[in-house]
């Protein structure tokens, strides 16, 4: 699970804006929402230009060089901040896997050179590599030994490096170090406000509508759609030498879906692709949609988180949508409010003790969250 997250001269973030998702209140309802002791659930919100979607890039960023997963360059054009005198982005990611605390330190010139990485598992240092101030890097993985210490691509990270090219013997140091590279493969971003497209989980691109064919998930996808407020029947026909999804009408006329379809529905069918996959698919380890709902009425809105705390699995959605905002769904310590140099619970917005029974969406317009 990821526990804190914190960047620093990166896009919109000139100092260090942390996310901190340990820091657990004492509520006594929505106990579903926490595992591990860590946030399971949480909902950000924030005025348009604060960051929102900058810090997804920002956690996702450990996508380009510790997997082969699917990325996005095009979203890292304008890496560094331009307000910073300085020339390197950080970003510090803490971690649960195993039961054991994993820290994961790194610096970046761009979305492509490395400077900096440093490995720890409870506080213990097992990986540094200080490559504008020292040239060797230190590996102390039991296995690990033989490893030439020096590696000139910069774009190369040390840890994949590590994993790639020793036998590590099996311990639980090395199990951990494994598997927090299963949990960052793992990852998955996704959006669909100006286009559809995702990064982490998987490699390559494909047909989203066409997925769902192939898994014979048609008449469930109609079920949803149908549950979601789209009255709609569903028939899979052959378009261009593949099958594909087609509206099917009473009068025995069907329409491809994609001709047809409005933005929310196409919004909605992105994200049946998606819960499909992870409800299929157990490893997925964290996901992060940003701006989830932006084409769905607001009714649909509760109904799509309600899915995902089904799954189990950890998730960041970012909204503006307040209607969602409500003690029936999460709880205080699950909700954040962002402004452009924090992002803070309204647990911690707040002196005022909350309780299951208070409107929050009614607090939170009144500026009751207010942390500028």
């Amino acid at each position: 699970m990821l526990r804190k997250f914190k960047v620093s001269n990166f896009k919109s973030f000139e100092k260090d804006i942390e996310l901190d998702l340990t820091d657990i209140k004492k509520f006594e309802f929505n106990t579903n929402s926490i595992k591990n002791d860590v946030l399971n659930n949480v909902i950000i919100y924030g005025r348009n230009g604060v960051g929102k979607s900058n810090l997804a890039f920002a956690i996702f960023d450990i996508i380009e060089h510790l997997t082969d997963k699917n990325r996005n360059e095009n979203l890292y054009f304008n890496y560094l901040n331009s307000v910073s005198g300085s020339n390197e982005a950080s970003f510090n990611f803490e971690f649960l896997i195993n039961s054991k605390i994993v820290v994961y330190e790194y610096k970046k010139l761009n979305y492509k050179t490395i400077t900096y990485e440093r490995f720890l598992i409870d506080g213990k240092e097992f990986a540094l590599f200080d490559r504008l101030n020292d040239k060797q890097a230190k590996i102390k993985f039991k296995g690990s030994e033989t490893l030439k210490t020096t590696i000139e691509n910069s774009e190369l990270s040390i840890l994949k490096y590590i994993k790639n090219n020793s036998e590590l013997e099996k311990n639980d140091v090395n199990s951990v170090f494994l598997d927090f590279f299963t949990f960052v493969d793992s990852m998955l971003y996704f959006r669909s406000l100006q286009e559809n497209m995702y990064q982490g989980l998987d490699i390559g691109s494909a047909d989203f509508l066409e997925s769902i064919v192939k898994k014979n998930n048609v008449s469930d996808f109609e079920l949803f759609l149908n549950k979601a407020g789209v009255d709609c029947k569903l028939k899979v026909i052959n378009n261009v030498n593949r099958n594909s999804i087609a509206f099917n009408f009473d009068n025995g006329k069907h329409i491809l879906f994609d001709k047809i379809a409005s933005t929310g529905t196409m919004a909605l069918a992105l994200f049946y692709y998606w819960f499909q996959t992870i409800k299929e698919n157990s490893k997925v380890s964290f996901l992060f949609i940003d701006e989830f709902d932006a084409f769905y009425h607001h009714s649909l809105s509760e109904l799509v988180v309600e899915k995902l705390k089904e799954t189990g699995v950890q998730f960041i959605l970012t909204t503006h949508n307040t209607s969602i905002m409500t003690n029936d769904l999460l709880r205080p310590d699950c909700y954040f409010t962002m402004t452009k140099n924090k992002i803070c619970s309204f647990s911690n917005s707040t002196q005022k003790e909350l309780r299951e029974a208070h409107n929050i969406e009614k607090m939170y317009k009144a500026g009751t969250f207010n942390v500028e």
